[in-house]
């Protein structure tokens, strides 16, 4: 699953909001849910692996100049949720970059 979200922040503001608010990223799933723990494999990469119903999804949030793309590898368990996620990820990571 990739989500690509425009923005006209610039990546320096995009890498700093994505800093503070990382930890919001949870709530993209149903409260008490998920867990999610992040790491920054270069200045323009951050890494996420989210513990979601037993199942650990991997993915990142990749900055580039003009937008950030979420991407998110589904285990098969858990595909049914792939358009709810999408949506969810749509809505919620358009508000970390506000």
């Amino acid at each position: 699953m990739r989500v690509p979200l425009p923005h006209k922040l610039g990546k320096e503001e995009v890498r700093r909001r994505m800093h503070e608010r990382s930890h919001e990223i949870a709530g993209y799933f149903p409260p008490g849910m998920a867990t999610i723990e992040t790491s920054w494999s270069d200045e323009d990469q951050m890494d996420l692996v989210v513990t979601a119903a037993g199942q650990k999804i991997y993915g990142a949030v990749e900055v580039y100049d003009e937008e950030v793309v979420i991407a998110m590898d589904l285990p098969p368990l858990l595909g049914f949720l792939r358009g709810t996620l999408e949506r969810s990820v749509r809505k919620e990571a358009t508000k970390l970059l506000e």
